[in-house]
């Protein structure tokens, strides 16, 4: 018997470690992903102005994984059949599973948005975060940066860049815009004033209601009839599914269930919970999920296992609870923790060590010390042993 997992981000990482402690030790284990690397994603900013932390944030699987890695690109799924398509150097060939889970994350989107797609750099690999850190490098005193997109990736990358200028010395606008009348428009409404502060005290110009209908080489088309120049162009504003579902993000229910024997855990798919509510694409959704969905893969293994033509399994099922959300502006961060609203470097700790918190549940203990040293410049100890357990980060993907 063999299980597919489609993809080593979040959920696809979280899910192979788990299963690789639970499943039966003759059922075959195999994680399919592009990028021989694990990267994460939600201190990908970080490297616009810091870029020694690329070795910090990406992750070798066939360190922290013990099962078959084959490193392709998922082109197709066909999650009733059981079959994925996968594009290798040696060309096409098919992958036939008995149990599968689909963990491709998402792309960025441009909703057709006329030049956006050829003129705007995306932030969602390393290649971008250093194309958009060289394209800084070459501006000049006046020029402006254009942000378009105002969800968490997009508050970040501008807080980065805006310390990046003042580092660099360099008199360079940045300038951040987000359709809807608030950043972060869909967390609470504390965390959103703290995040536009943030922005405000780092220097970036926001703009909320304004929308991009299209972009040329010079200058951004606002739905107002406004021609906004800019020397540099930042797009952030939203995700679409992987090309392997057509670019779609599939509904699936609370039991991760995509097809008779596949799950899609993290972006890849749009989640509505148990309590019949739709889950953000985030990071902390995409790990959860995936503890949910490894349940559910063991459940289903025994099951096909053990058939006698009995009722189906039952599956558990998801339900989305978070006790905060955590940002970094700079060299500011906003977290919100139930009630309270954290900014500094309080918040700015607690990220960072979020963040080697995670790295340390994959097996990446190394680099866990690493990035918080980096961060931080604090006692590795001090930073692992501050990590709380129920506090996770959303930033890498929320793109809205």
């Amino acid at each position: 018997m063999r299980v597919a997992v489609l993809g080593a981000g979040y959920a696809g990482l979280t899910l192979a470690r788990r299963l690789e402690r639970t499943l039966p030790a003759d059922v075959e284990l195999v994680v399919v992903d592009e990028q021989r690397d694990h990267l994460v994603q939600h201190e990908l900013h970080r490297v616009v102005r810091r870029p020694s932390l690329a070795d910090d944030i990406t992750v070798d699987l066939r360190e922290v994984l013990d099962c078959e890695v084959r490193q392709a690109e998922v082109t197709a799924v066909d999650a009733d059949a059981g079959a994925a398509t996968l594009a290798t150097d040696d060309g096409e060939e098919t992958l036939s599973y008995d149990v599968g889970a689909v963990c491709l994350g998402a792309e960025t989107a441009y909703y057709d948005l006329g030049g956006v797609r050829e003129h705007a750099t995306p932030l969602k690999r390393l290649s971008h975060a250093r194309e958009i850190r060289d394209d800084f490098l070459e501006l000049d005193d006046g020029d402006r940066v254009v942000v378009g997109g105002a969800g968490l990736s997009g508050v970040q990358v501008a807080g980065e860049l805006a310390a990046l200028a003042e580092e660099e010395g360099v008199d360079v606008a940045v300038c951040l815009l987000e359709q809807e009348a608030v950043v972060a428009p869909t967390f609470p409404e504390s965390f959103q004033r703290a995040v536009h502060d943030s922005l405000l005290d780092a220097g970036v110009t926001v703009r909320t209601g304004t929308a991009v209908t299209s972009a040329d080489g010079d200058a951004i088309s606002l739905v107002s009839g406004e021609e906004l120049s800019y020397d540099q162009f930042v797009w952030t504003g939203g995700i679409q599914g992987p090309e392997a579902l057509r670019d779609e993000r599939p509904v699936v229910r609370a039991d991760l269930r995509l097809g008779d024997a596949t799950f899609a855990v993290g972006d890849a798919a749009r989640v509505v919970d148990s309590d019949g509510e739709a889950v953000p694409a985030s990071a902390s959704a995409a790990i959860r999920a995936a503890r949910v969905a490894a349940d559910n893969v063991g459940t289903l293994v025994a099951h096909l296992r053990d058939d006698d033509g009995g009722f189906e399994p039952r599956l558990t099922r998801y339900r989305f609870e978070v006790p905060g959300w955590l940002v970094s502006v700079g060299d500011d961060a906003v977290a919100k923790v139930g009630p309270t609203v954290l900014t500094g470097r309080p918040a700015l700790a607690l990220k960072t060590t979020v963040g080697a918190g995670y790295l340390g549940s994959v097996g990446a203990i190394r680099n866990a010390t690493d990035l918080v040293r980096e961060e931080l410049d604090i006692a590795e100890r001090d930073a692992i042993d501050a990590v709380p357990d129920d506090i996770v980060d959303v930033s890498e993907s929320e793109e809205e």
